[in-house]
C-alpha cells in the first residue's frame, strides 16, 4: 500500500510542479531521416563551440545498412564517453533478429550461452556484469538486479549504445559497462508513421516455421494545447528449437587392481587443477589409482518458446520550454520445454578381470583412462519438462522545465516483474531385478575433438535384445522430481535532474541529480524431493511414451534412439502421478524463502568544461556520484520432522538480516581534439556491482544425491557480501574520415575488488533417520582481479568506386585481452580457506575478432558477418571430483547472412541466416584431449520476412 501510495503522491506533485522530465531524460530525440545521431543528454555537447566540430561534418542523406552505420560512427565521434552503438536501419529493421547477436559485432563485447536458437549472455571486455537500460531507465527481470536482456524483441528498438566508460550521472552499477536500449517515440518522426514487418523463420533441427510479426504506428498533432504525439508498437515472436548435447561424465579415482572407486580419505576432491594424472600415481594410502569417467549422458532438449511485447509512448508538449512523457513497457515469456536424457554409469568394477581382458586404453603417458568395457551398468532415462513464464511491466510518467539557463527534469517509474516455473521430470531404469543394464562400450574422446562414442551391449543370457533400448520391456518407472519456483519483483524510483549551462572558466555546464528507489524481491519455491515407485513401461498408458529418433545427426557413434516418456505428458498429468507416487501435499506447497526490501539513494554533481591546450581545444566532464543502498531481508528455510501421527511433516525456520552499503565514486572524462577528425580520449571512473538477492539469503538449499556420488549438494548465501568495486582506465584514438568511414584504438584496465567465490565444505543432515552427506557451498567476498586490453576497430565505405562496387564497405574489429583473478581453495572439511589460484578471469577470451562484408546499393543491401572468439575459462564445476575444476570452451564462430531488396519504396522484402557454420559446441576440463566435457548442436535458422511502412 505504501507504494501506490507513494507513487499516487509522486505523480501528483510532478504534474502540478510542471517538473516533471521525459522518461529518458537523458537520451535526446533521433531524427531518423540525418545520418547525424543525437546524443542523450548528459553526453551531448552544451553549446554551439562544444559541437563545432561535429557540425562542420557533411550529412549524407543515405539510407539502409550505411546509413545505420553512419550515425553509430557519429554517435561514437560526438560523445565525451568511449562509446559504441548499434542503430536500426529503418523502423522494424534491427540489423540482426536478436539484440544479443547484433552485439556481438560492437568492438569488445562478446557473446555466449548460445542455446534454444539464441545467444544469451553479453558481455563487455570479456566480463559478464552488464547494466541494462531502457530509455535511460534501469530495469530487472523478477529477482534479478538486471533484466534479461533477450526477452526485449528487437523488432521494438531504434538503437543500442554500450556505455564503455560511466559518467557520473549515469547509474553507477555494472562494472563491465552499460547497455542503453532505445525505443521510438512520436516525437522522433516528422508525422504519421505505420511500419508492419512479419517474417517466418524456419528452425532446421526442430524441422518447423515460426511467425515473428511487429507493427508500429505514430502520429503527432498541433492542437490548442500544444503539440500533443501518440506511438504503439507491438512484437510477438515464437520460436521452437531442438538442442543436443553428449558429454562424458565427471572424473574419480579407482584403484587399478580392483576397478573400485577410491575412498575420499585417502585422495582430496576439488582440487583446482585435478589430481596426478601421471601413470603410477598413487593416493595417499599407496594405492596406484586409474582416473575414470562415472557415466556418459547424452540430451535432447526441445521446446517452443514465445515472446509478447508492447510499448506505448505518449508525448505533449504545451510550448516550447516544456515537455510531458508517458510510457508503458511490456515484455513477455512463455516457455515450454521437453529434455529427453539417456543416462549410463560406466565406472562399474563388475567382471574386472574380464573388462581388463577386454583391454582398457589409456592416454600415452598417464593414468586417465581412454575407453573401456563397463558390465552391470546402473544408468536412466528422464523425461523432464519445464514451464516458465515472465511477465514484466514499466510505466513511466515524466517531463522536462527549461528556465533561461536552467533545465529541470524528473521522472516516476513504477515496475513489476514476475517470473514463475514448474518442473517435473519421471526417470526410467532397467526393468530387472538387478536394475542394471548388461555392458556398455565406452570411448570418452572418440572423435571431432571431444565427442564419446559409447552403445549398450546384448546380454547374451537373456531372450530380449538390451543394445536396443527403444523397447518398453526394458524399462520400469523410477524417481520422480516435482519443483517450482516464484519470483516477483517490484520497484517504485524517483529522478530529479538540473542542467545550468555556466559561464566560469572553463566549466560550461554543471549537472546535478538524485535518484531514490525502494525495490523488493521475493523469491519462494516447492521441491516434493525424490519420490521413487517402481512400474513397468508396459503397464502403463501407451500415449505416454515417446522415441526419440536421428539423435546428435550422426556426428557421433552414439545411442542414436531411446524410448521414455513424453515431458508435456508427464505435466499436463502432473496430479495423478503425483498421487501415483505418494506426494505429500505439504511438500508441494510453496513457501518463501527470502523476501527483501531495498531502499537506495544516489546523488551526484558533475560539470562539463572546455580550453584550449596547446592550441588545441581539450573539454570533459568531471563528477562525483555518491550511492547508498540499505537491504531488510527476511529469509525460510523448509525443515522437516517425523510426527508421531500424521508422520513425516515440514516447518518453516523464519531468520533475518540487514545489508548495508555505501560509495562515493569519481569520474573524470577527457577529450583532446588533436584536428577536427583525430580525437584523444581518456577516462578514469569507478563502477560498483551489488550482490545478487539469492546470494544474501541464509536459507540452505538441498539436492539430494542424484548420481549415486555418495553424497549430495546444498547452497546457502551470505547476508554479509559486499559490493564487487571496479576501478576503471581508458584511452582511445579516433581518425574519422570520408563519410560515415573511421578507425580507432582503445587501451583499458580496470582493478577489481571484491569478486563473489563461492566456498565449499561436506555437511550432513538427518533425512528419514539417516544421515546424508553433502558438500555445501556458500558466497563470500573472497576474490580480487585484474583486466588490460586492447580494442582496434574499422569502419570503412571506400569512394571513388566504379558503379557496381559503389557501396561496397566492411567493419571490423578484434579485442586482445589479458586478464588474472585470484581464486580461493577451501578444505573440504572446515570450510577453511587454505589457498589461492591465480588464472584467467571467467568469461574472458584471450582474442575475439568480427567481420562485417556489406554491400548497401540503392535499392539493394546485404551483409554478412562473422565473429570468432578464442577458447576461455567458463566456470568452475562442483568441488566433488578429481578432475581439473576450471571449464573451458573452446574457440567458438559465427557466420550470419542479412539482405534485403526494397521492392518499392514502401515495401521491403528481407531474408536472413543465422548460425551457419552450424559447428560443434565444445567444453573441456583445462586438457582438451584427456579431460573433454560437453559437445553440444543447436539450430539454424532461415527467415524470410517483408516489412511495409508509409
Amino acid at each position: 500500500m505504501f507504494k501506490q501510495t507513494y507513487l499516487a503522491s509522486a505523480v501528483f506533485m510532478a504534474l502540478t510542479s510542471h517538473a516533471l522530465y521525459a522518461a529518458d531524460a537523458e537520451v535526446a530525440d533521433e531524427q531518423a531521416q540525418t545520418a547525424a545521431v543525437e546524443q542523450p543528454a548528459e553526453q551531448q555537447p552544451d553549446n554551439q563551440q562544444a559541437q563545432a566540430p561535429a557540425d562542420d561534418m557533411e550529412v549524407i542523406q543515405v539510407v539502409g545498412i550505411r546509413s545505420s552505420l553512419n550515425k553509430a560512427v557519429n554517435l561514437k565521434r560526438q560523445n565525451v564517453q568511449v562509446v559504441d552503438a548499434i542503430v536500426a536501419e529503418d523502423v522494424g529493421k534491427f540489423p540482426d533478429n536478436n539484440v544479443v547477436e547484433a552485439l556481438q559485432r560492437v568492438t569488445g563485447v562478446q557473446v555466449t550461452d548460445r542455446e534454444a536458437g539464441e545467444v544469451n549472455t553479453v558481455s563487455i571486455r570479456g566480463l559478464t556484469d552488464v547494466t541494462t537500460t531502457v530509455n535511460g531507465r534501469k530495469i530487472f527481470t523478477s529477482t534479478g538486479r538486471e533484466v534479461a536482456i533477450a526477452d526485449v524483441p528487437a523488432a521494438l528498438l531504434g538503437s543500442v549504445e554500450v556505455f564503455k566508460t560511466r559518467s557520473s550521472s549515469q547509474v553507477a552499477s555494472g562494472i563491465a559497462g552499460q547497455i542503453d536500449i532505445r525505443t521510438h517515440r512520436p516525437f522522433d518522426f516528422e508525422g504519421s508513421k505505420v511500419s508492419v514487418a512479419a517474417k517466418g523463420v524456419y528452425s532446421d533441427q526442430p524441422d518447423k516455421v515460426d511467425p515473428a510479426f511487429s507493427a508500429l504506428m505514430s502520429n503527432r498533432w498541433d492542437t490548442g494545447i500544444g503539440e500533443v504525439g501518440a506511438l504503439l508498437n507491438i512484437s510477438y515472436i515464437r520460436t521452437n528449437y531442438n538442442d543436443q548435447s553428449v558429454a562424458p561424465g565427471a572424473s574419480l579415482p579407482y584403484a587399478a587392481e580392483t576397478g573400485v572407486e577410491i575412498s575420499d580419505d585417502y585422495w582430496t576432491r576439488g582440487l583446482a587443477h585435478g589430481m596426478d594424472t601421471a601413470y603410477g600415481a598413487t593416493t595417499s594410502d599407496g594405492t596406484p589409482y586409474l582416473l575414470m569417467r562415472d557415466a556418459v549422458f547424452q540430451n535432447s532438449n526441445t521446446g517452443e518458446r514465445e515472446r509478447p511485447a508492447l510499448n506505448l509512448s505518449l508525448q505533449w508538449a504545451p510550448n516550447d520550454t516544456s515537455e510531458y512523457l508517458f510510457e508503458a513497457f511490456y515484455n513477455g515469456y512463455r516457455n515450454d520445454n521437453d529434455n529427453m536424457m539417456l543416462f549410463s554409469d560406466v565406472n562399474s568394477a563388475a567382471n574386472w578381470d574380464q573388462v581388463i581382458d577386454d583391454g582398457i586404453e589409456l592416454y600415452d603417458g598417464t593414468n586417465v583412462v581412454k575407453s573401456r568395457t563397463s558390465y552391470n551398468v546402473g544408468g536412466f532415462s528422464s523425461a523432464d519438462h519445464t514451464h516458465a513464464e515472465t511477465d514484466s511491466y514499466v510505466f513511466a510518467l515524466g517531463g522536462k522545465w527549461e528556465i533561461d539557463n536552467l533545465t529541470l527534469k524528473s521522472e516516476v517509474v513504477y515496475q513489476t516483474s514476475t517470473y514463475e516455473s514448474q518442473f517435473f521430470a519421471m526417470r526410467g531404469i532397467a526393468n530387472n531385478q538387478d536394475r542394471a543394464f548388461y555392458g556398455v562400450d565406452i570411448d570418452y574422446n572418440a572423435s571431432h575433438g571431444g565427442v564419446p562414442a559409447w552403445n549398450y551391449l546384448d546380454d547374451p543370457s537373456t531372450a530380449i535384445d538390451e543394445s536396443d533400448i527403444t523397447q518398453l520391456a526394458l524399462w520400469q518407472t523410477a524417481d520422480l522430481y516435482d519443483s517450482g519456483t516464484k519470483d516477483e519483483g517490484d520497484s517504485i524510483s524517483w529522478t530529479f535532474d538540473g542542467d545550468y549551462y555556466l559561464d566560469w572558466g572553463i566549466f560550461t555546464k554543471m549537472k546535478f541529480g538524485l535518484r531514490y528507489e525502494d525495490r523488493t524481491a521475493k523469491h519462494s519455491l516447492y521441491d516434493a524431493g525424490a519420490l521413487s515407485t517402481n512400474i513397468a513401461y508396459t503397464d502403463l498408458d501407451p500415449d505416454m511414451f515417446n522415441t526419440v529418433t536421428g539423435f546428435f545427426e550422426g556426428r557421433g557413434d552414439v545411442p542414436t534412439s531411446w524410448v521414455l516418456p513424453r515431458g508435456g505428458y508427464l505435466y499436463s498429468h502432473r496430479s495423478e502421478i503425483e498421487e501415483l507416487y505418494g506426494a505429500n501435499p505439504q511438500a508441494l506447497a510453496m513457501y518463501t524463502n527470502y523476501d527483501i526490501d531495498e531502499t537506495s539513494y544516489a546523488a551526484y554533481i558533475q560539470s562539463d568544461f572546455e580550453t584550449d591546450l596547446f592550441g588545441k581545444r581539450l573539454d570533459g566532464q568531471i563528477g562525483f556520484r555518491y550511492e547508498h543502498s540499505k537491504a531488510d531481508m527476511d529469509f525460510g528455510e523448509r525443515k522437516q520432522y517425523e510426527d508421531p501421527v500424521d508422520g513425516q511433516l515440514y516447518y518453516i525456520d523464519p531468520t533475518s538480516g540487514e545489508n548495508s552499503s555505501s560509495k562515493l565514486l569519481p569520474s573524470l572524462m577527457l577529450r583532446y581534439w588533436l584536428t577536427d577528425d583525430f580525437v584523444a580520449r581518456l577516462a578514469y571512473s569507478e563502477t560498483i556491482r551489488l550482490p545478487a538477492y539469492a546470494d544474501l539469503s541464509t536459507a540452505v538449499g538441498y539436492t539430494e544425491d542424484l548420481t549415486d556420488l555418495g553424497f549430495g549438494q546444498a547452497t546457502s548465501g551470505n547476508p554479509d557480501l559486499k559490493p564487487t568495486t571496479s576501478k576503471n582506465y581508458d584511452f582511445s584514438l579516433e581518425y574519422y574520415f570520408g563519410s560515415g568511414s573511421s578507425v580507432y584504438g582503445t587501451y583499458f584496465r580496470r582493478d577489481i575488488d571484491g569478486f563473489v567465490f563461492s566456498s565449499s565444505r561436506m555437511i550432513t543432515r538427518e533425512v528419514n533417520g539417516e544421515n546424508n552427506r553433502y558438500i555445501l557451498s556458500q558466497p563470500a567476498n573472497t576474490s580480487n582481479g585484474k583486466l588490460t586490453g586492447y580494442e582496434l576497430g574499422a569502419v570503412y565505405f571506400p569512394e571513388n568506386l566504379p558503379s557496381l562496387l559503389d557501396g561496397l564497405g566492411t567493419q571490423v574489429s578484434a579485442t586482445f585481452l589479458d586478464s588474472e583473478q585470484d581464486i580461493p581453495e577451501f578444505d573440504q572439511t572446515t570450510g577453511e580457506q587454505i589457498s589461492t589460484t591465480t588464472r584467467e578471469m571467467f568469461g574472458v577470451s584471450d582474442k575475439s575478432f568480427s567481420g562485417v562484408l556489406i554491400y548497401d546499393k540503392e535499392v539493394f543491401s546485404a551483409r554478412l558477418s562473422y565473429t570468432w572468439r578464442d577458447k576461455f575459462l567458463n566456470s568452475y564445476d562442483a568441488a566433488s571430483f578429481a578432475m581439473p575444476r576450471g571449464i573451458y570452451r573452446k574457440p567458438e564462430k559465427s557466420l550470419d547472412f542479412q539482405m534485403s531488396y526494397n521492392v518499392t519504396d514502401d515495401l521491403v522484402v528481407t531474408f536472413d541466416a543465422t548460425n551457419i557454420l552450424d559447428d560443434i559446441y565444445q567444453e573441456y576440463y583445462e586438457d582438451s584431449t584427456l579431460y573433454n566435457r560437453t559437445n553440444n548442436i543447436y539450430t539454424r535458422t532461415y527467415a524470410l520476412g517483408m516489412r511495409y511502412s508509409f
